[in-house]
């Protein structure tokens, strides 16, 4: 358990899979977490594939930020702002209600909403990237709701897509018991992301810490089949300056690489003549 801000290195991967009906196991050793009580960088290497019919897959590095929502405004880290221009920053209007309004007092309006205050009564980590000279490509972010003894009870996970929608899908076991490691959390499909998709089947979440090592696997199940798999995982280390800078120095032109891979990988797929999907309108609903 870090006990001063820290900084995550790692990888996501993304994998397109072809007819199989598998369940996916644990994405590693197990180890029961506890919430974090500092902030803490995440740098993840990011790896997206796809079978079917046809199969892709490729990584992409991210710097991922853990920030605990009760201490956000205390955050002072040289090259980071909250809420104020820097070279990397965190702003509120990104998140949440997307109107600049403090995030805490909106998650739990949400979580009060749905049942789920009671259990949610301890810190809140929200995983993010950050902008990178006022610019960013978040997407998804993971508000990550623990109870008072540090058990996760509850992960919102935040989607963007490329038209500059959003949607939340709010996960967790139904009986409201801690996540374990590895535990699978389903929820139906129900935004658009991608137009290698519809907008169907559901996601099989996974969430897993061991030591300083935070992971995520997220799959798409369509027809019994496991069409997509991201896995996101990185290691945690003291959020400082200069660790901001060797991030920067290391992947100085992230957002543009990130936004530039999944584009080559978009045209590869059509050149391969995978399915193209048109965007629905989005859900009426901003929560599943």
């Amino acid at each position: 358990m870090l006990t001063e801000p820290a900084v995550c290195f790692g990888a996501v991967v993304h994998e397109r899979f072809g007819e199989r009906t598998e369940v996916p196991g644990r994405i590693g050793p197990t180890s029961r977490g506890e919430a974090e009580g500092a902030e803490a960088l995440v740098h993840a290497q990011g790896l997206p594939s796809v079978q079917r019919s046809v199969s892709n897959r490729f990584v992409y590095h991210a710097a991922y930020l853990r920030l605990p929502l009760s201490r956000l405004d205390a955050v002072a880290v040289p090259l980071l702002g909250i809420d104020r221009p820097d070279v990397f920053s965190v702003r509120s209007r990104d998140h949440g209600p997307r109107d600049g309004s403090p995030l805490l007092p909106w998650l739990q309006a949400l979580l009060d909403r749905r049942g789920l205050a009671t259990v949610c009564d301890g810190e809140v980590i929200l995983q993010t990237m950050p902008r990178i000279f006022g610019h960013v490509f978040n997407p998804v972010s993971f508000w990550f709701c623990h109870d008072r003894a540090g058990k996760l009870r509850v992960v919102l996970a935040e989607v963007n897509n490329t038209f500059g929608e959003h949607h939340n899908y709010l996960v967790h076991h139904p009986d409201l018991r801690p996540i374990g490691d590895g535990d699978q959390l389903v929820v139906p499909k129900c935004f658009h992301v991608s137009p290698f998709f519809p907008v169907r089947g559901e996601y099989r979440f996974r969430f897993q810490r061991r030591g300083d090592v935070h992971s995520v696997a997220v799959d798409l199940w369509d027809d019994g089949v496991r069409r997509l798999g991201t896995r996101l995982s990185g290691r945690a280390e003291p959020l400082r300056a200069g660790a901001l800078a060797r991030w920067l120095v290391r992947h100085p032109i992230t957002i543009l690489g990130v936004v530039a891979r999944i584009h080559w990988q978009a045209l590869r797929l059509l050149m391969r003549r995978a399915t193209f999907h048109r965007k629905p309108p989005p859900p009426i609903e901003e929560t599943t």
